[in-house]
């Protein structure tokens, strides 16, 4: 990859490549871009659990469509709404809800489709433009960007004529093709990851219903299954304590001892302290007369946002709004174990039975302390903690990774589609 020099094309695309020019997307359409007559129609639309494939706005997603919520609708009503059909390579844009500004292409993986007024249907002329290399610009900033001039509404919407006036680079067809080529190898990095990281996911849901329930037994350190009957025992029977947070109202203060509330505990069981508010060292004194949160403990989500868990880490000084248990696990019990068996389905199942009917849901202290549990013996417990922690550093790897790629495509992204970065073409694609 080379450079050449950049020149001022535009106010609304800033530097692109002398070789280059800008363009009114609509001067590379085939034929004039199109959504549907009528959002009332699709009012009176039955849908079925098979037919044709029916597209609505909120399965868009950045370069994908999310099939596992499609819907579908008879041949008869298919033939009705002949305006909206969706063919093979038809760039999909979201006008307006949840995926407001999202564009991807279909590539006709399902046939013909149909789809919904908010989804606008962008067919470009193959001998003008590369549908993919444009679909990533629909995506990028450089669009966003133009939009967000436009879009000045209490229900944010994008129409038609927005779409048409986008202003656009338009390097030479054959650069658009390798940059869209490129851009794609990432894609399928990106689409890679995410699949090792459902797979990853799904494994671990697998096995907790086998390991948390005894169904399944692990090897010990002699190389022998494990035997034996587990326990049932209530919590409050293998913890020193169960408490909450402060219930009191505390002056807020720019610094000083962080208050976390759920919030701040994360589904992939770790403690953020990103937006707490703060006490005074004195009001944190008041709180934690008896007894200071220490590392090790368990933190449980109990009010509102229920069964979300995480171990505290280091002994550094928070507190905690009534929203958050703290757990101190007795000799008998492995913190890590009960941390998985918290965070499984059957635990926050039970958490939600026994939470009170209030509009924010809660469980109190003395009903989590009476909840039963089934208790392997210790050592088992460190085991199968060992397996899930293995498992949840395999996940976070793999969530690194994904982070990284993202962002990495995304500075390239914004190198490659304004022409700061330069692709090398061979000779059959510059021909």
């Amino acid at each position: 990859m080379g450079t050449k020099n950049l020149v001022l094309a535009h106010k609304l695309i800033g530097e692109i490549p002398k070789d280059w020019k800008y363009i009114d997307f609509h001067e590379i359409y085939l034929k004039p871009i199109r959504d549907f007559g009528s959002f009332s129609s699709t009012k009176l639309i039955t849908f079925l659990s098979e037919g044709i494939p029916f597209i609505k706005s909120e399965m868009i997603k950045e370069g994908i469509i999310d099939w596992e919520n499609v819907s579908y609708i008879s041949e008869d009503v298919h033939k009705v709404l002949n305006k909206s059909y969706v063919t093979s390579n038809t760039i999909l844009f979201s006008k307006i809800g949840s995926a407001l500004g999202k564009a991807v292409v279909y590539e006709g993986e399902l046939g013909e489709c149909n789809s919904n007024a908010a989804v606008a249907k962008i067919l470009l002329d193959d001998e003008k433009a590369d549908r993919y290399f444009y679909t990533y610009l629909l995506n990028n900033p450089i669009a966003k960007r133009q939009f967000i001039r436009m879009v000045i509404s209490l229900l944010p919407r994008i129409n038609l004529g927005d779409i048409n006036s986008l202003i656009f680079p338009y390097p030479p067809l054959p650069e658009q093709r390798k940059i869209a080529k490129i851009l794609s190898t990432w894609d399928k990095a990106i689409n890679t990851t995410e699949r090792l990281i459902d797979n990853s996911k799904q494994q671990k849901k697998a096995l907790m219903q086998q390991l948390l329930t005894g169904k399944k037994r692990l090897l010990d350190d002699s190389r022998r299954v494990f035997e034996g009957e587990w326990e049932e025992v209530r919590l409050g029977q293998i913890t020193e304590f169960i408490k909450d947070g402060t219930h009191g109202t505390h002056k807020r203060y720019e610094t000083g001892i962080p208050m976390l509330s759920a919030a701040n505990i994360t589904k992939s069981h770790k403690i953020s302290f990103k937006g707490a508010p703060f006490i005074s060292g004195n009001d944190y004194k008041k709180i934690h007369s008896k007894y200071e949160i220490s590392s090790g403990d368990i933190l449980l989500t109990v009010v509102g946002t229920l069964g979300r868990v995480a171990i505290v880490s280091e002994d550094r000084k928070f507190t905690l709004q009534r929203s958050v248990a703290i757990i101190r696990v007795s000799n008998k019990a492995d913190n890590q174990f009960l941390m998985q068996l918290f965070s499984s389905n059957d635990f926050n199942h039970l958490l939600v039975r026994k939470s009170n009917s209030t509009a924010q849901a809660g469980v109190y202290l003395g009903e989590l302390a009476r909840i039963k549990i089934l208790l392997p013996p210790i050592e088992e417990q460190h085991k199968i903690a060992s397996v899930f922690t293995n498992a949840d550093q395999e996940i976070e790897r793999l969530e690194q990774q994904l982070a990284d790629l993202k962002q990495e495509k995304k500075a390239l992204m914004q190198q490659l589609l304004t022409g700061k970065r330069r692709v090398k073409l061979d000779d059959t694609a510059a021909a």
